[in-house]
């Protein structure tokens, strides 16, 4: 993807902000709420349409209001013409240049004052909103704004920092069925073939999460799971196999709800469509490409990751691009806790075990890269292993860190205080500080805002009644990491495994624990509960060579 396009929103008051992204936000107004009323036409692609735009302005001062618009630059075919502004009744001047439309407002503005601006426009999006034929060749419209291509076709703040409740008005050739954001508050047949739908979505959600889908559709009412309807829309030609792809969806909605809170919005429907993405997770209207609806059951995964998305990344949104592990990270390793309920620790292990592959391989291609990496500018690039399985791997090891009672503790009250609202990852080790009464800072940074992991290069011996264990953290270029190291004893025989926890904190270190004969083996992590790479193998006595340190000893 391109660079973000700067958004300048009343250029003498705005100042750069201190997150790393470039998006030049202006903390001085609020978009309160969006009505799109969209005409769709099946004699051409182009789309006529007009946004009411709600604006709150949160200091006095202010000019004038800048929103994000992709225009039709000279001789090209697609891209927003905009005919008018008003507010009520009153025209407003405008400015329509790159890709800005900067609105003049009739006097400087009040603290408190809200101002409807309405924007009547016309025109073919580049992108956004895709206009095409679908796998069956029927003719279908399909939003698809992630990350800032809400921009090609809805006036706008397109960053995630500015959450709003919205509407969509569509107006459509009566054989589609339309799909969008929130509950169904109007069906109606227009005159000439046409008919009218009308969605609202009253929690507020980020613009790349506002969508409409038009479609011929077969639609499923699969449940009603407190209060919230849970359906499938699958193209008619996939009916049976879509929905059965999307039956467990409630089973999914519940084990979230319970462990994290309720479910944030009016609906959930998983829909089949035209995204790019395996899977989009529009807020309350999931999106899912057209080719994942197998019948077979078998990306139940994506299922999962999508809904799991609903409370973080929609719900919970990170306030910064480069704090997405906040959101791809969470639906990563909440996709596992979920397979851990259904299916078991072993299924569970194997997936983190997947991913820690794919860290690793990750890691080797780009060494120097953390977690939050503001050098990261091209947003798709943040579609990493390092936002989505890494991010995953440092939920699971905080688990482990602060224990079961008090991670859930703090995903809770995490999720509880930035319900429909923007955090950071500041924010989230705030929350697992409070309820476990931990300080975590070191956690977070050696995780997190530092690159790489523990390489780890080790070797035991036995000897009279001794194991001794010698481990060295191989990784180049940075201090120890500090973590709690599981090692496996194979003892001779049918004895069960001996599990022996060691906190380690310096490059090299030697253990000792007192066994009664020698071990035919030994494994490093055995039940996958740390992201490293490494190796533990028998060893002659001349290469333990350290000092001996009486280790912190927990037996399972």
């Amino acid at each position: 993807m391109n660079r973000l396009i700067l958004l300048f929103l009343g250029a003498a008051l705005l100042c750069a902000p201190s997150r790393a992204d470039d998006y030049l936000r202006n903390n001085a107004i609020d978009v309160r709420h969006y009505v799109f009323v969209l005409e769709l036409s099946d004699e051409t692609d182009a789309l006529a349409a007009t946004a009411t735009v709600v604006v709150e302005f949160l200091e006095g001062g202010i000019s004038d209001v800048v929103f994000d618009l992709v225009g039709r630059a000279e001789g090209a075919e697609t891209g927003m013409v905009v005919s008018s502004v008003r507010s009520g009744e009153q025209s407003m001047t405008f400015d329509h240049v790159d890709n800005r439309l900067e609105i003049n407002l009739d006097e400087p503005s009040t603290r408190g004052r809200t101002l409807p601006i309405t924007v009547s426009y016309a025109g073919r999006p580049a992108d956004g909103l895709v206009i095409s034929d679908n796998i069956f060749g029927d003719r279908t419209f399909f939003g698809d704004n992630w990350p800032d291509r809400a921009r090609h076709w809805l006036p706008s703040i397109d960053h995630p920092y500015d959450k709003a409740t919205c509407e969509f008005i569509v107006t459509a050739p009566e054989r589609y069925q339309v799909v969008a954001n929130g509950r169904k508050v109007e069906e109606s047949s227009l005159p000439g073939g046409r008919s009218l739908t009308h969605w609202s979505e009253t929690v507020p959600i980020t613009t790349y999460c506002m969508v409409i889908g038009a479609a011929r559709f077969a639609v499923h009412h699969v449940d009603v799971l407190n209060g919230v309807p849970i359906e499938t829309w699958v193209y008619p030609q996939n009916r049976d196999a879509g929905f059965f792809d999307f039956a467990p969806a409630p089973q999914v909605v519940d084990f979230f709800s319970s462990r994290v809170g309720p479910f944030p919005y009016e609906k959930l429907a998983n829909v089949q469509s035209r995204t790019r993405y395996g899977g989009t997770e529009n807020a309350s209207v999931i999106f899912y490409n057209e080719r994942s609806v197998t019948g077979t059951g078998k990306r139940a995964d994506l299922v999962t990751h999508e809904i799991a998305h609903q409370w973080f990344g929609d719900s919970v949104t990170a306030a910064d691009w480069n704090h997405i592990w906040l959101s791809e990270g969470f639906a990563t390793y909440f996709t596992h806790l979920y397979n851990e309920f259904t299916h078991g620790r072993e299924r569970f292990e194997a997936g983190l075990a997947r991913d820690r592959k794919r860290v690793r391989a990750f890691h080797q291609r780009r060494p120097h890269s953390p977690v939050v990496d503001p050098s990261i500018t091209v947003l798709d690039d943040l579609l990493s292993a390092n936002s989505y399985q890494k991010g995953s791997w440092v939920l699971h090891m905080l688990r482990g860190e602060v224990g079961e009672e008090a991670f859930w503790k703090g995903i809770r009250a995490y999720y509880e205080e930035f319900r429909d609202r923007n955090a950071l990852t500041a924010d989230f080790e705030r929350s697992m500080e409070e309820a476990s009464g931990k300080e975590l800072g070191w956690f977070f940074e050696q995780w997190i805002f530092e690159a790489g992991h523990p390489v780890l290069d080790g070797a035991w011996q036995y000897a009279d009644g001794t194991l001794t264990v010698e481990l060295r953290q191989a990784q180049p270029g940075r201090r120890a990491f500090v973590f709690s190291l599981d090692i496996g004893i194979n003892a001779a025989g049918d004895e069960p495994l001996l599990m022996e926890t060691m906190r380690v904190d310096e490059r090299s270190e030697v253990f000792t624990f007192p066994l009664e004969s020698k071990p035919e083996s030994l494994l490093l992590d055995p039940r996958t509960r740390l992201l490293m790479d490494g190796t533990l193998v028998p060893a002659n006595p001349v290469g333990l060579r350290h000092s001996i340190r009486t280790p912190i000893i927990r037996r399972w």
